[in-house]
């Protein structure tokens, strides 16, 4: 209630304002020219009288009749002016009203639009603890498949594949230990659309794999568990992306889902941070780009960041011809262009952001050519910046450790 009543009250100001410049010129019922035309007539007939009475003479008075005719002219032609100026005055009001229910319409519809109405003010502090509830507390994988209508299975799709598939889901009934029908299984189970058939499927895979399951197995399980689920992330999709990532940083469908999950829990800033660096790295035909490319602008909305769309697949690290280059170079040539690129790097950061990725490789640089200071004062600066992110902040911790600042 305090936030409609400052407004409204803000906006009555302005309007005021507003209102009282565009009828500036509106004067009051009878201009000062009208009292002017009076005295100069009452003059005129004083003039008469004054002859009658021979006070005055016949040329005297020809001579007072001409002067105050000349000034009844000249106040007669400053009525028709102030006359002109009322009318625009009461057009001006006429504006100045219609003005106001714009800017008050207006701006009440803009609010609705890009506004939250009831939705109190909150410190950057309690948002980000909001989404940390939220995050928490979200559904798990059981609840999300519930929710989601069953799909008919592809139209593509030949019968006698299905048939196939139905003796394959027998097949592995009577081997359970057979670990390339669980994985044919899961494939041909999400080429029909029964992704929730598909990641049990997977993960009997895994199970069956063990220690050998790498960062590919959890990436393709976490995917399947995702889509089952109708595109949400639940918290048992998070567990596979989280081991995904620990064994491979780079996997590109792994570090998507992670966005996602971080948009769809309060955390618009860590998504809008993870994609832009995937287009900047690319491929351009990556099968995430696409998907990436269609809600970062509105992530970078809800993020409140003002956010220029990257040329995708430019990367940020050495190219093939960089390290063939360097294969070549003295020892000096090489550590120079190693500073060369610490330091575009660093500038980069600085000025545009980055992922932690980014932020741990600048540390690791810096203690490699023995910058400790430098590398002390970019650590304490990707705390700030990532200091609620714990997947960020392990990453970070390692690379300090690694050159020795913890």
């Amino acid at each position: 209630m305090l936030f409609w009543i400052v407004t409204g009250v803000l906006t009555l100001v302005v309007v005021a304002t507003l209102a009282r410049a565009l009828v500036a010129g509106q004067v009051s019922d009878r201009p000062p020219a009208a009292y002017d035309l009076d005295v100069y007539r009452d003059q005129l007939k004083e003039v008469d009288r004054d002859l009658a009475r021979g006070v005055v003479s016949e040329a005297d008075a020809e001579r007072a009749r001409t002067e105050v005719s000349r000034r009844i002219l000249a106040a007669d032609a400053a009525l028709q002016r102030e006359e002109a100026t009322d009318r625009s005055g009461k057009a001006g009001a006429v504006v100045a009203g219609v003005t106001a229910l714009a800017l008050i319409g207006g701006t009440y519809a803009i609010y609705l639009q890009l506004g939250a109405p009831g939705y109190g003010d909150l410190a950057l502090a309690d948002r980000i603890e909001a989404a940390q509830i939220l995050r928490t507390d979200r559904p798990d994988q059981a609840t999300a498949e519930a929710t989601v209508p069953d799909t008919p299975a592809p139209a593509d799709v030949p019968p006698d594949y299905v048939a196939l598939v139905e003796q394959l889901r027998n097949a592995v009934q009577t081997r359970p230990e057979d670990v390339q029908g669980f994985a044919l299984l899961s494939q041909a189970e999400a080429r029909l659309g029964n992704f929730a058939a598909a990641h049990d499927a997977k993960s009997r895979e895994i199970a069956l794999i063990g220690d050998d399951a790498d960062a590919e197995d959890f990436s393709e399980y976490a995917d399947l568990l995702i889509l089952a689920a109708g595109g949400y992330v639940s918290p048992e999709a998070e567990r596979m992306l989280e081991r995904t990532l620990a064994l491979d940083p780079a996997d590109g469908p792994a570090r998507y889902y992670f966005g996602l999950m971080m948009a769809q829990t309060g955390r618009p800033d860590t998504a809008l941070r993870v994609w832009d660096q995937l287009l900047r790295e690319g491929p351009a035909d990556a099968p995430w780009i696409g998907a990436i490319d269609a809600q970062i602008e509105d992530m970078a909305m809800r993020a409140g960041v003002n956010w220029a769309r990257p040329v995708i697949g430019t990367g940020r690290g050495p190219s093939a011809a960089d390290i063939e280059a360097a294969e070549a170079m003295s020892p000096a040539e090489r550590l120079e262009m190693i500073q060369g690129m610490v330091a575009g790097l660093s500038d980069r950061l600085a000025t545009e952001g980055g992922p932690a990725e980014d932020w741990a490789q600048l540390i690791s640089a810096l203690g490699v050519l023995g910058q400790m200071d430098q590398a002390a004062a970019i650590f304490a600066n990707a705390r700030e910046v990532f200091g609620t992110d714990p997947r960020a902040m392990d990453m970070l911790n390692r690379a300090a450790d690694r050159v020795g600042l913890q």
